[in-house]
């Protein structure tokens, strides 16, 4: 009985494998072990770092937030907490687009929160 090799298929996935290595350096993109082993490790950081990426993305818009609202005279937490009295709901993403790329629409939406402050 003649032994089966399953070539079609391994051959088809050692190329899928070899295909998503290219770019890599050295073995890492011409031998199957290394290239599967560099895979795996980039598809791990790709998971984390998909998560990740939210973080970092909440973290600048805060930044730029802070930096915005301190040119105008209070801090983020005052803000953010004004911005809940005056019932102003906009997300950190458009406050920080906002704050870095029209600070006059910006300084208004504060004044608004000084206002609602200065009130409660």
């Amino acid at each position: 009985m003649p032994r089966v090799t399953n070539n079609p298929s391994s051959r088809r996935r050692r190329k899928k494998v070899l295909k998503l290595a290219e770019g890599y350096r050295g073995s890492r993109h011409r031998l199957y072990k290394t290239a599967k082993q560099a895979v795996d490790h980039a598809g791990q950081y790709a998971y984390r770092d998909r998560r990740a990426r939210k973080s970092d993305f909440r973290k600048l818009w805060i930044a730029r937030i802070n930096a915005g609202v301190r040119a105008n005279g209070l801090n983020y937490s005052q803000f953010m907490y004004g911005l809940r009295i005056a019932n102003i709901d906009i997300d950190r993403k458009v406050l920080a687009d906002l704050a870095a790329t029209d600070e006059v629409a910006f300084a208004g939406i504060v004044e608004q929160v000084k206002a609602s402050l200065a009130s409660a």
